[in-house]
Order: structure tokens, then sequence, then C-alpha cells
């Protein structure tokens, strides 16, 4: 479906009432929670990657550009590549126990293991 064809990101698309003004709320701006307070978690995912693994940490509450600074250090530290989509980060690869440590190190005392 071409862009100018979807509906717009609230969902509003057609009022009966003649009336009807429609009034966007303001969005509030992701506040960066201190990092004992992040609830992450570290998942070993393989669903529609055709059987390759990837690490993925999901719980990150905060800016885009908070997220995306710890995704870079946590491939740097991993050495391998990934990328950042929908609020998770991605990593190539089993590091579920380097991620752990260095999420550790970096004071998210919230962070552990999910899944199997």
């Amino acid at each position: 479906m071409s862009k100018k064809n979807k509906p717009d990101q609230f969902g509003f698309v057609f009022s009966t009432n003649p009336d009807f003004q429609f009034q966007q709320e303001p969005e509030e701006a992701a506040a960066d929670l201190p990092h004992d307070k992040q609830p992450l978690k570290i998942w070993l995912d393989r669903k529609q990657r055709k059987g390759k693994e990837v690490t993925l940490i999901t719980g990150f509450a905060g800016s885009d550009e908070a997220l995306g600074e710890l995704a870079r250090a946590l491939k740097t530290k991993c050495g391998v590549g990934g990328s950042v989509k929908d609020g998770e980060i991605l990593l190539q690869g089993d590091h579920r126990d380097k991620v752990l440590a260095f999420l550790l190190d970096k004071g998210y005392s919230k962070a552990k293991k999910a899944g199997g």
C-alpha cells in the first residue's frame, strides 16, 4: 500500500459527526530511566531469520539516541554486526553472556537473560 493511501498514524479514518474536530494529543518525549531502573531482557532468537541466531535485547526505555549509543557499544564489545529495530537491539550471533556482563558493568542491574 502506498503512503498516500494509508490512514494516518493515529488510526482516525472517518467520523459521521458533522461537528467533529480532530485533536491530536502532543507526544511526550521518552524520558531516559536511570540505568539501574532499566528492566532489560536478553533473548536468543532464531525466528524468521532462516535459522541464524541473533541476540535480542528488549525492554529499553529511553530516547532513540540513547538506544543507538547502547547498541553501538554492544556491537563494539562483541565485535559483531547488528541493528536497532522497534526499540530492540539485534546482535548477530549468540552473545548473551558477553552482553549480560557488559550491561551489569555499565550499571544496568536489572538486566537478565530471558527465554530457554
